[in-house]
Order: structure tokens, then C-alpha cells, then sequence
């Protein structure tokens, strides 16, 4: 409960007693305006992700089952067991394997939009070390064709400038926006907003003995007038005694004129658990997070747990990785000339084993194809021996 309008102001001329016609009965309730969080990619990311379990979740979910999923390497002929830029991805850099690399790539993309990755280079060829920057530092400089000609990293008042060779931006689609992406996280932010509210008041409510409000009335010498001094001791009688955790329970001592009245629950206050999981289902669909998976109530979109899970990664982990691995692949092709094609290996996935294996079959018995062009069906790539 809240008690601030119990506190009067100090402004001169303030009479000693109620005159309102409602001075009988002192109801306790809250109000106020609509207030966002702001929509910047610091203030999101710590709204709904640091302090939201559901976007917390979904972007967990998303970026680790997409960073643990494999890749191959191919060209037009063949697919590479060994390659440079496997062993690269294997071992980016010191403190770093490729799973932990690709989360924190995918991390960035979801929570801003934007991922740069930072190619430290020795000599002319691939590079040495690959880096996940933190979108929030990097800024675009745009050259005077509107094409990005370097990138500016500030961190502690200090700026270091990038070429655009040497940094691969990966960027969601913004429709307005030429050089930053959208993320999830803010088509996300107002149903975050109601989630952490819905959350805080819960959290209220508990701190109350998880009571509703109630009201005081006076009834002390019938002209429903209560003394200044009656009024500010009782205010801090209230704060002192029977507010908080510790207070839960404890029994509300009145003096003579003074009779408590218990309100029960609204139904709007009956409806906030309701507007939680609202809430909580609009993130999870703003992320392309089957709620089922995050263990939201009340939702019965699929009929099982493997089917939602097929969904999610067919609608959501697949075309995340294969658009981010096209990218860095056709970046890191450009430091040696090479025509290769990173992409995910829907052979093993298993959330996908049985549309594979029908795939397999379907296409293994159309015997009007040839053997190249089942190959080509299945995506893979020629036969080395023609």
C-alpha cells in the first residue's frame, strides 16, 4: 500500500482540519501517468534482458541454439572437412571458442539489431582473430556515397576508428534506417514495460501481507473532520507498524473513532496475473519463441513440446544462422578471392530429423532424377569424381 497521500504539503495558509466533503473515508490507492523505458539499446538490454526473465530467456534460447548449431564449408565442387576458415571459426581468438564466439554474435544481433564482428589482420590473407564487439560502442561513419567507409568504437571517452574492410556489420532489417538495424528487443519494449510493471506490482501487493488496499474512515466526533496532528501521527503510525515483510499478518490496532474497511480485489485487480502472461507471450512472439518453450501458461498453439520445437528452429534458428553465416562467410571469402558458402548442416540438427529423413526418402526415389541433380535437391555438392 501506498501512503504518500497521507503526507500534506507545507504550503502556508493550510487549514488545521479536513474540509472535503470525502474527509470521512481515506482511501489507500495508486495512480499515475503511463511512463516507457526509454528505447535506446543500453536501456533495452537492461529493462528486457537483465531485468525481464522472459527476454532474458528468449534471447538465451535463441542465441545458444544457434551458435551450438553446426556448419559446413563448400564451394560449386566439393564440401571442405579442413579449411583456414574453419580452423579460424574453430579458434577465433585466445579466449574464445566458436560457440562463444557465434552466442555472443547472436546475442548482439537480437538485443540491438546489430552485430560487428572485428578481423585482426597480420599479413595480406585471412585473418588472424576474430572479435565480437559490443553494438552499443560502435557508431557508422557514413562516407559520401551513404556506404559505410569506417566504424568508430568508443569505449571510456577514447575512440578508435576501423576500416569498413576490417569490420563485418550484421544488421536486421530496419525499414527506416540506413546504416542500424531493428532489433526484436524493440518491437518488444512495450509489452516488456507492461511485464516488469505487472512484476513490481506483484512484488507490492506481497509487501502488503498480499492484501488489497483498503480505507480508514473517521468517526470520531461525527463531523467527519480528523486534526491535523491526528492525521500526520497516524500517517507514520501506519509507515512504522504495519508495512513490509515483517509486518505481514500483524494485527491493525485502532483508537476510538477510527474503523478499518477491507477492500476486496477488483477485477482489474484480478486481471494482472492474466496481463502478465499477455505480456509475456508478446515477447516470446516478437523473438519467434514458441511460448510453450519458455514455459508460459495458457498457451496451447502446438500440440506437443517436438512440435513447437520444429517450429522454432525451422522459423526462427534457421534463417537467423543462415543468414548470419552467409554474411560472415562472404566476408571472410573476400580476404582470400574465394567463392565458398557457409551455411547451417541440417543433416544434424535433430529438432529436424524427421523432416530430413522424409526428404531423404522422397527424394531418393524419384527415379526420374539423376544422381547430380538429387545432390543438388539436398544441397550438397557434386561428387569429386564427377
Amino acid at each position: 500500500m501506498v501512503f504518500d497521500f497521507l503526507r500534506r504539503g507545507s504550503a502556508g495558509g493550510a487549514p488545521e482540519a479536513k474540509a472535503s466533503a470525502a474527509g470521512p473515508v481515506v482511501a489507500w490507492q495508486t495512480g499515475g501517468r503511463v511512463a516507457w523505458s526509454p528505447r535506446d539499446a543500453v536501456s533495452l538490454t537492461r529493462t528486457g534482458f537483465s531485468g525481464n526473465p522472459v527476454g532474458f530467456r528468449s534471447v538465451k534460447l535463441i542465441a545458444e541454439a544457434a551458435a551450438a548449431l553446426p556448419l559446413v564449408l563448400q564451394d560449386q565442387a566439393q564440401r571442405f572437412d579442413t579449411h583456414p576458415i574453419l580452423s579460424l571459426l574453430r579458434r577465433p581468438n585466445a579466449a574464445q571458442g566458436r560457440a562463444e564466439m557465434m552466442e555472443a554474435l547472436f546475442g548482439q544481433l537480437l538485443l540491438s539489431g546489430n552485430a560487428y564482428v572485428e578481423a585482426v589482420q597480420a599479413d595480406e590473407g585471412l585473418p588472424v582473430e576474430l572479435h565480437v564487439l559490443r553494438s552499443d560502442r560502435m557508431s557508422v561513419v557514413p562516407g559520401a556515397d551513404g556506404w559505410p567507409k569506417a566504424y568508430d568504437y568508443a569505449v571510456g571517452g577514447k575512440k578508435h576508428r576501423f576500416t569498413a574492410e576490417n569490420i563485418c556489420h550484421i544488421k536486421s532489417f530496419h525499414p527506416q534506417d540506413d546504416h542500424y538495424g531493428f532489433s526484436p528487443m524493440q518491437a518488444a519494449a512495450m509489452a516488456i514495460d507492461v511485464h516488469n510493471s505487472a512484476s513490481r506490482w506483484s512484488k507490492s501487493l506481497l509487501d502488503n501481507a498480499a492484501r488489497p488496499s483498503g480505507a480508514l474512515v473517521w468517526k470520531g466526533d461525527g463531523h467527519g473532520v480528523m486534526a491535523e496532528d491526528q492525521f500526520r501521527r497516524l500517517s507514520d503510525e501506519i509507515e512504522q507498524n504495519y508495512r513490509g515483510a515483517r509486518n505481514a499478518g500483524r494485527p491493525m490496532v485502532l483508537e476510538g473513532g477510527l474503523d478499518w474497511k477491507p477492500m476486496g480485489f477488483s477485477p482489474s485487480d484480478m486481471e494482472f496475473q492474466k496481463t502478465k502472461e499477455a505480456a509475456a507471450r508478446e515477447i516470446a512472439l516478437a523473438f519467434g519463441v514458441p511460448p510453450m518453450l519458455l514455459g508460459i501458461a495458457g498457451d496451447a498453439t502446438y500440440s506437443n513440446y517436438q512440435e513447437a520445437n520444429r517450429a522454432f528452429y525451422r522459423l526462427t534458428v534457421l534463417p537467423l544462422v543462415t543468414r548470419v553465416a552467409a554474411a560472415v562467410s562472404e566476408w571472410l571469402a573476400g580476404f582470400t578471392g574465394d567463392d565458398l558458402v557457409l551455411k547451417p548442416d541440417l543433416d544434424q540438427v535433430p529438432a529436424l530429423s524427421a523432416e530430413r529423413d522424409a526428404q531423404w526418402a522422397r527424394v531418393n526415389g524419384a527415379d526420374f532424377l539423376t544422381d547430380a541433380e538429387k545432390r543438388v535437391l539436398l544441397g550438397l555438392p557434386e561428387r569429386a569424381d564427377g
